[in-house]
């Protein structure tokens, strides 16, 4: 299934995870390596290609991420983006300084060679998106300039001979508008890669692999119901049967009627063979919770408490030979185990195992992927569409969209205003254009009036975002006739909710989540 691969060396670039995605989107399959990873094990993989990310220092500069020249003389095409481009140049023996004029954001660059294997089929003049303070003011020897800028002498280069390409724009982003051609490009053109990572053979012979690495083994799983932890579910379903059990605790944080929906899909009189095993803790969750108002602190209690809770189910199933983990590709990049930038966040799923369950090895089947690509083979597997396509939702549930104490009757408030949101922006028929959107439930109280009546009532927070990679986000217009809409509904639906107010911070500053 992996017989040929596309490397990207990871610089500390912002977009490492996205340049992978693209790759991947031609139907080539690529992983991310920090640039410290030894020449070696880079030559043991056989890649087809490489990728250089770009990255925030300046190349010239003696402490800055480098790598040696061995690395453009494998015979192996090479292509090197913003950082990369200009430590190709560097390496190689051409020259990287600082430019007079920083080049930030949508740029128009002109196309100096249109035969070139990576510009074949390129507009002469299109827009691209730049971010860099140095440029290239020397190519190195054997590299002929292909495009520039108004202000960018070398916009890109390349020694065709050698294949080796350098763009000192980000081909990666939607805001370049020929970027994912000019990938297809690379990874066809110059790499002669033949494309044959698709869904339907991941998920086939993921089955075959899974059923083999069993055997007669038996299989825990802890289902969330979400998208990655019921694709990894159904995965091991297809693959080893009954020999799976799944553990689905309902902490009393999900979405309005979450709980039953996940039951009817998975559980007994579902479609899949799961041992389907519900444990409804939600008093406990609101024992544990009670008085605490703090975010991490409350993130840390659902944790733990979950853990606690499968331990004791995984305790009255017995010994078991694999947990199954709903890890993916971004966890494992995220986490600082799969590339060179800076560690985001900790998952739950890389590291933090129920330390008392009683299991031989993990399976992890969907590691390799991206949430994207989780969703095809949720498709394939043939998973309902309402559940592959679930928003996103964090860990700790809605523990994180109340602010201040969590209580049942806060919970309830929540859960009615955000199903009125999704119901109405489903009509509205934005739900495949939105990258997240959820009710949020503040800490806040005001006056209102309700018929006759002073109120004194919480304020629902809306918040919707447009995102590639969840790193960074900018808040969606929405149609103001929805956001009335919804907002109506809300106040005339929802009990002890009187304001409802339309968050439009994009992240950074904030975060997606509004805790």
């Amino acid at each position: 299934m992996k017989n040929e691969v596309v490397i990207v060396l990871d610089f500390g670039g912002q977009y490492n995870q996205l340049v992978a995605r693209r790759v991947r989107e031609c139907n080539v399959y690529c992983e991310i390596y920090s640039y410290k990873t030894d020449i070696e094990k880079i030559k043991a993989m056989n890649p087809k290609g490489i990728i250089l990310t770009g990255g925030p220092n300046s190349c010239y500069e003696a402490d800055s991420p480098t790598y040696s020249a061995e690395l453009f003389k494998m015979g192996v095409p090479v292509l090197g983006l913003c950082y990369g481009a200009q430590l190709m140049m560097h390496v190689l023996g051409g020259k990287v300084e600082r430019a007079n004029v920083r080049e930030y954001g949508k740029t128009e660059v002109l196309i100096d060679k249109q035969d070139s294997k990576i510009f074949q089929g390129v507009s002469p003049r299109t827009i691209c998106w730049m971010s860099h303070f140095d440029y290239i003011s020397q190519t190195a020897p054997g590299f002929s300039i292909t495009a520039h800028t108004a202000d960018c002498p070398v916009a890109a280069a390349e020694n065709a001979a050698e294949a080796l390409y350098a763009i000192q724009f980000h081909p990666e982003v939607l805001h370049t508008a020929q970027g994912k051609e000019m990938l297809h490009n690379f990874v066809y053109n110059v790499c002669g890669c033949a494309g044959d990572w698709k869904m339907d053979s991941f998920v086939e012979h993921s089955i075959r692999e899974i059923r083999q690495k069993v055997g007669s083994g038996k299989v825990l799983c802890a289902l969330s119901g979400g998208v990655d932890s019921s694709v990894a579910a159904v995965l091991l379903s297809k693959a080893v049967g009954d020999q799976l059990t799944c553990v689905f605790v309902d902490h009393g944080l999900l979405r309005k009627n979450e709980g039953d929906e996940v039951e009817a899909v998975f559980g007994p009189n579902g479609a899949y063979n799961l041992n389907f095993i519900r444990v409804n803790a939600q008093e406990r969750f609101y024992g544990k919770l009670a008085g605490v108002t703090e975010p991490e602190k409350k993130r840390k209690i659902i944790g733990e408490e979950f853990i606690r809770v499968f331990e004791e189910e995984a305790k009255k199933i017995g010994a078991v030979d694999f947990l199954v983990q709903g890890t993916i590709y971004p966890d494992v990049v995220e986490s600082g185990l799969g590339g060179e930038s800076a560690v985001i966040k900790s998952h739950h799923n890389v590291g933090g195992l129920p330390s008392c369950v009683d299991f031989k090895e993990i399976l992890e089947p969907l590691r390799d992927l991206f949430k994207d690509e989780v969703r095809k083979a949720g498709l394939e597997l043939g998973i309902p569409e309402h559940l592959v396509f679930r928003q996103p939702f964090p860990g700790p549930g809605l523990g994180v969209r109340i602010i201040g104490e969590v209580t049942a009757e806060k919970v309830k408030i929540v859960q009615d205003a955000d199903a009125i949101y999704r119901e109405e922006i489903a009509n509205a028929g934005l739900d495949r254009c939105i990258g997240q959107y959820f009710a949020a439930l503040t800490n806040m109280q005001s006056v209102g009036v309700m018929g006759d009546e002073r109120t004194y009532d919480y304020a629902i927070a809306l918040r919707a975002v447009n995102t590639i990679d969840f790193m960074t986000a900018e808040s969606a217009e929405l149609p103001w006739s929805v956001l009335q809409k919804v907002t109506s509904r809300i106040i005339n639906e929802v009990s002890h909710v009187n304001r409802v107010l339309y968050d439009i911070t994009s992240k950074p500053p904030g975060t997606i989540e509004f805790e």
